[in-house]
């Protein structure tokens, strides 16, 4: 099991990135949610096994998205006990 934290950087904020991030998601065994941070980037955090993981990131980097996004950082994180499904958050 993989948790993780990105956060996007580029035009990230009012062109429906959260939507698409949550579009994406449901094609991949993962649990997590995104969100728009004060600073204009974009926060995802995911969990999921190892491989469905790694390829949900693939998936946004080979998505329409990619012209979007100028800086990617990701982070390991802790599991979010409970954490079901995918979700955009405030």
């Amino acid at each position: 099991m993989k948790s993780l934290h990105a956060t996007y950087e580029g035009k990230v904020q009012g062109v429906g990135f959260r939507a698409s991030i949550m579009s994406l998601a449901k094609g991949y065994d993962v649990s997590g949610w995104v969100r728009n941070l004060p600073d204009s980037r974009v926060e995802l955090f995911l969990s999921g096994d190892d491989p469905e993981v790694d390829d949900f990131l693939l998936g946004i980097r080979e998505s329409h998205l990619a012209g979007h996004i100028e800086n990617v950082t990701l982070l390991p994180g802790s599991p979010e006990p409970g954490l079901k499904g995918f979700r955009i958050i405030n």
